[in-house]
């Protein structure tokens, strides 16, 4: 005594002084083992150290558990593992120990967090109603989860947490629970919502509302978050929009509606639900996030560069060297026969009447009992007939050695040991796999590519398991997808043939050949077959047999599946090994009946029970009512899944239930399996030599880094671990590091478990390069040495191995993952989230967690199954209450939770969860969730390092720097504009038109078609004269010289010569868009708009117009009051011609061109007599158009270039226009390119839309436009007119589909324009082709140009904008220094032409604001030359090719608007190439658009497919744009086809989009915000 109180003595010491241990072998050898007696906590202790964890949380309040309150004195910390005290009563119960502890740590972390409002996702109401029907669903098929399953755990969250309970009332806290009393946490959780209540009194409490009442006062305890202001995305301070380049002072876009917004000190218009949810959302992110870890990489223009780092805080493993621990030795005096089939001959001739295995029906009866003379003759007649009669071509169809399938429903156990001992006797090997059930499930593929793998021509199965699988309509077994062709036999007894009398099976001594083939299924899914051999087979059965103290005769209760795992090596090997009796309870029985397997244990007084901690747990929910209940015959029970560390709450709970019930604390044998090692440990009930159980309770965060510490008292994640008792008989175990080399584990070091046996398996079938890793390790000491002789094997178990030799585990590596360096357990992460209320939200507590890698790192994810009467708020409750959960118990943050309709997970064969299909399914948006919450924000911290601006660099040094690098200045021009021509001596277009009415009066200059193709109207130069001096006599005397006149005209003649009368006259035209008859609310406020801001004095228009301008539908949008004077040109009177107005210079303004940019600004800028003349003149020459040419037009003629090549062009060149208004591609799709057939036409004019059109429309029909004879080989360019970056797949697309109507793939170009200048570049009809360079798109987000290789990694294709005009001269230059930039730089495109335009027209008259748009200088270099910034992002590169004066040709390449780049983590990105992304993450994806908000990225995807999948964007989106761009999505917006606006040029106007989601008018049918 003294000297154990001399010991203990030492212990308080090292322990009050803080002295942290070295080793935890010196600790548990030296010291734990001898005295652990000592060191149980009482129940005083317990209480103690509970009301330490909880004390941050709990005020001093009247009226709460004295035991609660803090106990101030200081709690060190030491290394505890503990075994229990031999003497113990057998009834008391380790309080340290207790599994529920868990489950208070969920809340008492919940309870740090500050009930802040989280913004819910919105759901359009039909999502929600279609998600509840669906979430009714039929009757589930299977139950909670099998290996990867989570039911099992709810042992340990069903305790009320706060509240000890005396033994004598567990019956009574267990019933409570199933009846539903509310957990600390669901109180909670209801205060958070509106109407949940806020206090409860604090009078005398019952046990169930002390809990309430603090977890009330946890939920509300006040945490004020640090006031810092929040970095969401690390940005630079720069705002998007250059501040040089000031919005244009007109007025945005459409009106859309209620325009006058109060804004609140954010910015964020007040009064939207939406921006209110964003606020919320930049409001939980303002909370501190954990210091972030240094970066992953470094993402600069060189290559990435990937940096280990390394935690300096992370705990390192301190213990000494572990070494091999060696299993009892196996008995030699077993006696027995020398192979399992002669052991099945000893009993079938000697005990031919003793009961070998009982079959149950779903009713729990008895169906059959096979006897072992049954088992050993049928088997006899099955091997008989599998070798002597199947044949074919009159050859053996089997010969000893092949492999067979056995196909049995897991209901049906003496047909299955009939037909696995059958296959031995006939030297076959057995290959036992799940009955497939549909064509679809889960693994299904797997099990094929398996039994192809293994040559199985033959499957064995049952008449009645026969009938049940899919037919083809030969009423043959239907083929499965991945499978071989099988032939399939049926063994009941009237398809066997009995053998001759004197034919006896061969019976051979067990050698190393292969005797079965045993399935197992992967992390990432694949199926591989493990070979057992003979010998190893029988070296099992004889140490289970000695683990287990089987005797001969012995019953025992099997409630696994006998096809695999335990439930075959104790139900089908080892019975027959040892004559026992096997009463094999069947899944379906227990679905019905979980108490099933407890009423055979009494009904066959059977000694052994193999079952899953979900068997027991099961039977605890269904025990309530049952009082004759007895469990006293029972010695062992073994828990299958006992290595899974959670299994000790359903063994705790089922003990603590079940005592009264004669079930004896040290009857459960927790055990460890492995399908590649079979048993691996086994805990034995006591005896003498037989260590005591063990238990630890292990700090989470410390095993993350594989690093095994006692808990601190003070923390709230921890793992409470049992033992699986020692390593098999004539097994040798060691613990091996993970990663790398097999070195052996220090003694404090998680690793994983090797098996050295001749009782584990012998390969993977087929597959010798993993068998060697797998099945041959060699472990290994520090110095690189072999630790002994003998090949171990791994068995995908993590753990250690504590005292007296007794193995312990903490996971497996199938649920194992890596998050920045730390390893997290599924099942672990599965626990916490069961913790949080499962009972209201999770669907039988289905819950997969699993991982994907997503920016060079693995992100958790977790999907439940929702019950389907969980509210949608309350849903959402839950997740945000998991997510704070699992961030602090393991301190990892999760990537995205998500909830799908109850019954939808993908199940494994007995109803688990088949993790790898859920994986699968959740990648490629095949999940269907009706709930999903991404939080990226808190996980993802290995993003590149924000780019951080220089401090400017000044002139001299940048000529300097570019003279260094060898770099041009970046500068190109067209070709100069040469002698003027005979026409060019008119300075103003409507003289052009005067002199070609007079010299050539009949020459025909428009055509324009109708959807049919006929000509609609047509104009020679003397027709559109007489029209357009018809209109100048109208205006004259109404109109003073100089006004404004807008022109409301449908595509046509009408516009033109209306244009031109005006000109006559001498007013400004302004053209306008008519308003469209169906969508009057939209499309006419905009008209009124561009006719108040160009201050139009007079509408000129068609009678048709004029009246719906008028009408009531128009009343209702507009006040159509206002109108100015309204004039229809439809039947004007020919008056006396007027003489035409001459313009004193030709400065003076000509027309206003009124257009939307990209950016939704809507802006008009005024154009010169001079300016129309010269860009005239550059198209001529460019596109060489002479009187004789014709070309086509499908364009809008209101604005831009295109409206210079319907109104301009002709008059100017004389050419011929075949004008083809987009609206009529809409009923005819092809018109365009048939008129461009009929005429031969050379050169012609489209835009992105209408491309689009033609490639959805016409792509299948192009056989039929050949019957139709069009031949498109006459067109030598198509140019598509746009004001963006050329959109190379649509031209690329377009040019393969009509390639078969002779498009020359040289032919399709690209135009760039832009509003300071419509025309700067036009592919033409001679110089080189367009070329195309690939640049890196990383370099582009810095501004800079690194061309790289088509293919390479973060390439992007950029195509050549077509040719410069002639007299246009462009630069490079910074955005902000205004200085010229050289050639390996992206900069703005600064313009000089004399086709430039003059300026901005606004209301106002502030032109001076925008002024340097059009009149800028450089800041050095050229300072004399005016330039226009174009507001577009681009680069010039000097190519090879040469243009018509032989000089080297200089191609222009725009990448993309200024106003519309996003600047976030201070680069620079386009919104197109995240689109492009996005586009591709998902085929229901038929467009998407993304802008920024309050610093965070939205992405408005639309959908193309039925709502019900809109949820599974969400995470598809984040993931391309982590993955590819290394940027954190905000919002995810899922709205209808069509809502994205596009512009007649068929660009998106993605500021408008903005608006309209920020004001709440898309209808989305999801947003989801990304915490």
């Amino acid at each position: 005594m003294a000297h154990r109180n001399k010991r203990m003595l030492r212990w308080c010491q090292c322990r009050h002084s803080g002295i942290r241990s070295s080793s935890l072998d010196l600790l548990l050898s030296q010291e734990l083992v001898p005295s652990m007696d000592l060191w149980d906590i009482t129940q005083k202790g317990y209480e103690k150290k509970r009301s330490k964890l909880l004390a941050p949380y709990i005020p001093q309040i009247q009226g709460v558990d004295p035991s609660l309150h803090v106990d101030s004195r200081a709690q060190g910390s030491a290394h505890i593992l503990s075994t229990k005290h031999k003497s113990r009563a057998p009834t008391a119960r380790d309080e340290r120990f207790r599994s529920d502890l868990h489950t208070e740590a969920v809340h008492a972390a919940l309870a740090k967090y500050k009930e802040r409002k989280m913004p819910m996702p919105s759901k359009r109401r039909s999502v929600l109603v279609q998600s509840s029907v669906e979430a009714c669903t039929p009757t589930d098929t299977s139950s909670a989860s099998e290996d990867e399953g989570s039911l099992r755990r709810y042992g340990r969250l069903m305790s009320t947490p706060y509240q000890p309970q005396p033994q004598g009332t567990v019956e009574h806290w267990f019933n409570r629970v199933i009846q539903g009393s509310s957990t600390s946490s669901s109180a909670s959780s209801t205060c958070s919502h509106p109407g949940g209540s806020n206090s409860a009194p604090h009078s005398v409490l019952s046990a169930n509302a002390t809990a309430q009442a603090l977890a009330q006062l946890m939920a509300h305890t006040h945490i004020e978050p640090p006031s810092a202001p929040p970095d969401v995305t690390g940005l630079s301070e720069r705002p998007a929009h250059h501040s040089d380049r000031a919005q244009v002072s007109s007025v945005r876009g459409v009106s859309r509606g209620n325009q006058h917004v109060m804004d609140t000190a954010d910015g964020v218009p007040a009064h939207s639900r939406v921006s209110s949810k964003i606020q919320q959302l930049l409001n939980t992110l303002r909370r501190p996030k954990r210091p972030p870890l240094p970066d992953f990489f470094v993402d600069d223009f060189e290559d990435l560069m990937e940096v280990q780092q390394v935690d300096p805080e992370q705990p390192r493993p301190e213990g000494q060297q572990s070494s091999l621990v060696e299993g009892e030795a196996l008995g030699t005096g077993q006696g027995g026969a020398p192979s399992l089939t002669s052991a099945l001959q000893k009993w079938g001739t000697t005990q031919s009447k003793a009961p070998c295995v009982t079959a149950l029906d779903t009713a729990g009866k008895t169906v059959y009992t096979l006897t072992y003379g049954k088992l050993w003759t049928r088997s006899q007649k099955l091997a008989y007939t599998l070798m002597n009669k199947l044949s074919c071509r009159n050859e053996p169809l089997l010969m000893p050695g092949d492999r067979v399938a056995l196909v049995f429903p897991n209901s049906d156990p003496v047909m299955f040991m009939v037909a696995f001992y059958g296959c031995l006797l006939a030297e076959l090997i057995p290959v036992p796999i799940e009955v497939p059930l549909t064509k679809k499930d889960a693994g299904s593929q797997q099990i094929g590519f398996l039994l192809g793998s293994c040559g199985v021509s033959l499957a064995l199965t049952t008449d009645a398991c026969q009938k049940g699988l899919p037919k083809a309509p030969t009423g043959e077994v239907a083929p499965f997808k991945g499978w071989p062709r099988l032939l399939w036999f049926i063994t009941d007894g009237k398809h066997v043939a009995k053998p001759p009398k004197d034919w006896q099976p061969p019976l051979r001594d067990a050698n190393n050949d292969t005797a079965y083939i045993e399935y197992k299924t992967s992390k990432e899914g694949s199926t591989m077959g493990v070979s057992v051999s003979q010998a190893a087979m029988l070296a099992h059965c004889q140490a289970l047999t000695q683990s287990c103290s089987y005797t001969e005769g012995e019953t025992i209760t099997n409630v696994l599946d006998f096809k695999r795992e335990a439930g075959l090596w104790h139900g089908v090997l080892t019975s027959v090994w040892k004559r026992l009796h096997v009463v094999s309870v069947p899944y379906s029985l227990m679905k019905v009946n979980p108490l099933s397997w407890i009423q055979k244990v009494q009904a066959f007084k059977a000694g052994v029970v193999v079952l899953k901690s979900r068997d027991m747990h099961w039977s605890l929910l269904a025990q309530r009512d049952q009082r004759d209940l007895s469990l006293s015959c029972l010695r062992m029970l073994i828990v299958a899944d006992g290595a899974n560390p959670w299994s000790i709450s359903s063994c705790d709970a089922f003990v603590n239930v079940f005592q009264n019930r004669g079930l004896r604390p040290e009857v459960i044998c927790p055990c460890a399996c492995s399908s590649e090692a079979l048993t691996v440990a086994i805990r034995r009930p006591p005896e003498p030599g037989v260590p005591s159980p063990g238990k630890a309770v292990l700090s989470m965060s410390s095993l993350s880094y594989g690093v095994i510490r006692v808990d601190t008292e003070e923390k709230l994640s921890v793992l409470s671990v049992q033992d699986v008792g020692q390593a098999l008989p004539g097994g040798l175990v060691c613990v091996v590091r993970v990663e790398g080399p097999p070195l052996l584990c220090q003694t404090d070091e998680v690793g994983e478990i090797c098996l050295s046996s001749g009782a584990s398996g012998l390969s993977y079938y087929g597959l010798p390069g993993i068998t060697k890793n797998v099945f041959e390790t060699t472990p290994l000491s520090p110095s690189g040495g072999p630790v002994c002789e003998r090949a171990f094997t791994r068995t995908s178990l993590l753990g250690f191995i504590g005292p007296d030799g007794l193995v312990f585990v903490v996971g497996k590596l199938d649920g194992l993952m890596l998050v920045t360096g730390r390893r997290h357990n599924a099942d672990d992460v599965v626990a916490t989230a069961l913790a949080v209320e499962p009972m209201k939200f999770v669907y039988r507590g289905r819950i997969a967690v699993f991982s994907v890698c997503v920016l060079h790192d693995e992100r958790i994810v977790v999907v439940a199954e929702q019950r389907p009467d969980a509210s949608e708020e309350d849903s959402f409750q839950w997740m945000s209450r998991v997510l704070q959960a699992i961030d602090s118990i393991h301190q990892v943050g999760v990537y995205c939770l998500a909830l799908v309709p109850a019954n939808t997970l993908p199940k494994a064969p007995l109803g688990g969860i088949h993790i790898s299909e859920s994986k699968r399914r959740f990648l490629d948006g095949t999940l269907h969730p009706c709930n999903v919450l991404m939080c990226p924000h808190t996980c993802v911290s290995n993003l590149p390092q924000p780019r951080h601006k220089q401090p400017e660099v000044g002139p001299a040094s940048m000529i300097v720097g570019n003279m260094v690098a060898g770099k041009r200045i970046a500068v190109a021009c067209g070709r100069d504009v040469g002698q003027l021509e005979d026409n060019e001596q008119f300075l103003y277009i409507q003289d052009v038109l005067q002199w070609r009415a007079q010299a050539t009066p009949d020459h025909p200059l428009f055509m324009v078609l109708n959807s049919k193709g006929t000509v609609s109207s047509s104009a020679s130069c003397v027709q559109l004269q007489k029209k357009a001096e018809r209109v100048a006599a109208a205006l004259s005397g109404r109109i003073n010289t100089g006004d404004h006149v807008a022109l409301l005209y449908p595509p046509g003649v009408d516009l033109i010569a209306t244009f031109y009368g005006c000109l006559y006259a001498g007013v400004v035209p302004v053209t306008v868009r008519p308003p469209h008859p169906q969508n009057l609310a939209t499309t006419l406020p905009t008209v009124k708009m561009i006719v108040q801001v160009s201050k139009s004095v007079c509408i000129l228009t068609t009678q048709t117009i004029m009246k719906l301008l008028k009408s009531k539908e128009a009343a209702a949008a507009v006040d159509v009051k206002s109108w100015p004077l309204v004039m229809d040109t439809d039947d004007l009177p020919r008056k006396k011609c007027v003489q035409p107005y001459k313009p004193p210079t030709p400065e003076m303004l000509a027309y206003l061109d009124f257009s939307v940019s990209t950016t939704g600004i809507l802006a008009g800028v005024k154009m010169s007599h001079s300016s129309t003349s010269a860009l005239c003149r550059s198209i001529k020459l460019q596109c060489e158009l002479y009187p004789s040419r014709q070309i086509a037009i499908c364009l809008d003629p209101y604005c831009g270039l295109g409206f210079a090549l319907w109104c301009l062009c002709s008059v100017y060149s004389g050419h011929q226009s075949i004008l083809v208004p987009p609206l009529e591609l809409e009923t005819n799709p092809s018109l365009w390119l048939c008129a461009v057939s009929q005429y031969k036409v050379r050169v012609t004019f489209c835009s992105y839309s209408v491309m689009e059109v033609c490639t959805k429309g016409l792509g299948a029909q192009t056989d039929q436009l050949k019957l139709k004879s069009v031949n498109l080989a006459c067109v030598r360019t198509c140019m598509v007119v746009a004001e963006e970056r050329p959109r190379m797949a649509l031209t690329q697309s377009f040019s393969k589909i009509f390639k078969d109507l002779g498009l020359s793939p040289r032919a399709v170009s690209t135009t760039f324009g832009c509003r300071v200048n419509v025309a700067i570049c036009l592919q033409g009809t001679s110089g080189p082709d367009p070329t195309t360079v690939y640049v890196d798109m990383r370099a582009l987000r810095h501004d800079r140009v690194r061309l790289v290789e088509k293919g390479s990694p973060h390439s992007l294709a950029l195509m050549e904008s077509g040719k410069i005009l002639p007299g246009v001269k462009v630069i490079i230059a910074n955005t902000e220094t205004k200085g010229p930039l050289g050639d390996s730089h992206l900069g703005e495109i600064w313009v000089s032409s004399p086709h430039n335009a003059s300026g901005y027209y606004t209301v106002y008259g502030e032109e001076g604001l925008c002024a340097d748009h059009f009149n800028t200088r450089l800041s050095f270099g050229d300072t004399h030359t005016l330039w226009a910034r174009t507001g577009y992002l681009g680069f010039l590169r000097r190519t090879e090719l040469t243009d018509a004066s032989g000089e080297r040709h200089d191609a222009l390449y725009v990448v993309g608007s200024l106003d519309e780049t996003l600047e976030l983590r201070g680069m620079r990105y386009h919104p197109i190439d995240i689109e492009t992304s996005v586009s591709r993450a998902h085929r229901t994806i038929a467009d998407c658009a993304v802008f920024t908000w309050t610093n965070l990225l939205v992405v408005v995807v639309e959908l193309d497919g039925s709502e019900q999948h809109a949820l599974d964007l969400v995470a598809l989106v984040t993931n391309v744009v982590l993955e590819e761009h290394y940027l954190i999505v905000g919002v995810v917006v899922v709205v209808d086809p069509g809502v994205i606006p596009i512009n007649s040029r068929g660009e998106k106007q993605r500021m408008h989009l903005r608006d309209g989601f920020l004001a709440d008018q898309l209808d989305p049918i999801y947003v989801a915000y990304n915490m």
